[in-house]
């Protein structure tokens, strides 16, 4: 694989899930688990405006001294840019791409990641933050950061999120394949 025509993303959020991230961008896969030092992990909405997504704030980073941020570094064709650009509202100006320096097993990887602009803090939905906690189980993040994430106050939204159904469609998908494959 030329590395010209493919790009690290560092996901620290809802794509941390395998199933989330490949619901657009279909050629992501898994690269290292990596750790972004001195940003801290805060949830919130683009200007206040809480997201008809996830029902809740959504995840971003902001710059914190001493605190550290785990997450998943992908590798992604440069052909899922616009669509992860999109995702992730770069256009709409909620997000902004940046190059972030993250570490993994004694090497730094540059990677692109995203920061929310005009961040007003709120919590995150019960739902947004099982999808988080579920991606940091499937790729082993730490397990004292686990336990961190799992600990996050939520909104206590107990409504209906479209999006959960993709991913569990996505999820049970991906097992029936995996299922397949060990009956070969």
């Amino acid at each position: 694989m030329e590395s010209h025509l493919t790009f690290l993303y560092f996901a620290y959020g809802s794509n941390l899930l395998k199933e989330r991230l490949q619901l657009k961008n279909p050629s992501a896969t898994i690269h290292c688990v990596a750790r972004l030092k001195d940003y801290n992990l805060v949830f919130g909405n683009h200007k206040g405006l809480a997201s008809d997504r996830w029902h809740g704030g959504v995840a971003t980073i902001e710059r914190s001294s001493g605190a550290e941020v785990w997450g998943v570094v992908w590798r992604m064709n440069m052909a899922d840019l616009e669509s992860l650009d999109s995702q992730e509202n770069v256009r709409l100006g909620a997000y902004s791409p940046v190059e972030v320096s993250v570490k993994t097993q004694g090497q730094e990887l540059n990677c692109r990641t995203y920061i929310m602009n005009c961040c007003v803090y709120a919590p995150p939905s019960p739902q947004y933050l099982k999808v988080i906690v579920m991606g940091a189980e499937q790729n082993g993040l730490p397990k004292d950061y686990q336990e961190k994430l799992r600990a996050i106050q939520t909104n206590q939204y107990e409504g209906h999120l479209p999006m959960m159904a993709d991913l569990e469609r996505a999820m049970r998908r991906a097992k029936e394949r995996a299922n397949h494959r060990s009956d070969a």
